[in-house]
């Protein structure tokens, strides 16, 4: 690792004011969870349900099929045992010092579990549920303890998780308040992300700052002017750095 990147980051960061934590898939990766696209990804695998797995996380395909996707749900995209990493840790004592908020495409609830606050979640989480028909909010604890199709104890609705699926539009207020807070921003940090997936990707073109740091494992094909690139994990590049 080029220790003069980790000093220029350093230095950006103390320096910043206003600081958005734009994150993918690669984030939690260092915490044992599957990602969704690379070369071992979820999508790369062969299917043991007859389905792709895409096509799984489809809202269509969760009408349709509920048996098959909650098998699939529990199996994939539920993770109990992932505890936070580095960058999970280091964002979470930065978000003491600095004016910090993360906006996130994962779903784990792992900014959360490390002690983050202030944390924008574009595509929902697994640790928020609630029954189709009379909306009552249930947590992660009661898909886990069903089996099959998850159903509500007072009116025996199908409890869905609150994960947006293919098909289905982002949260209105969430996506709002990402967009403020990297236009405002004098500092973003993309990490993690191929900047692939839409239409996530496209909000950090609403950023008006100076600097731009640009974190992932391989190289990404951007489309924005980076003031820096570190082609390293995440979390060990967090792992130099101080609050």
């Amino acid at each position: 690792m080029n220790e003069k990147d980790i000093e220029t980051l350093q230095k950006l960061i103390d320096n910043a004011k206003n600081i958005v934590f734009f994150g993918g898939a690669g984030v939690s990766t260092e915490s044992g969870i599957r990602d969704f696209r690379s070369e071992d990804g979820l999508y790369a695998l062969k299917s043991k349900y007859g389905y792709p797995y895409e096509v799984m996380l489809s809202h269509s395909f969760y009408k349709k099929n509920p048996d098959l996707f909650y098998q699939f749900y529990r199996e994939f995209m539920i993770d109990t045992n992932a505890k936070p990493n580095d960058a999970h840790k280091f964002l979470a004592e930065l978000e003491k010092k600095k004016n910090l908020t993360i906006v996130t495409q994962n779903i784990d609830g792992l900014h959360q579990k490390a002690g983050s606050k202030k944390v924008y979640e574009l595509h929902g989480t697994i640790m928020d549920n609630h029954c189709e028909r009379c909306h009552t909010y249930y947590p992660l604890e009661t898909i886990l303890m069903q089996s099959g199709v998850p159903r509500c104890p007072s009116c025996s609705g199908i409890i869905k998780p609150d994960v947006v699926l293919y098909e289905e539009p982002l949260n209105y207020d969430v996506v709002e308040n990402a967009i403020r807070a990297i236009s405002h921003a004098d500092l973003l940090i993309i990490a993690g992300t191929s900047l692939s997936v839409y239409p996530a990707a496209s909000y950090i073109e609403f950023f008006k700052g100076d600097n731009i740091v640009l974190i992932n494992k391989t190289k990404v094909d951007k489309y924005v002017k980076v003031s820096l690139e570190i082609n390293e994990p995440v979390g060990k590049v967090f792992s130099k750095l101080k609050c």
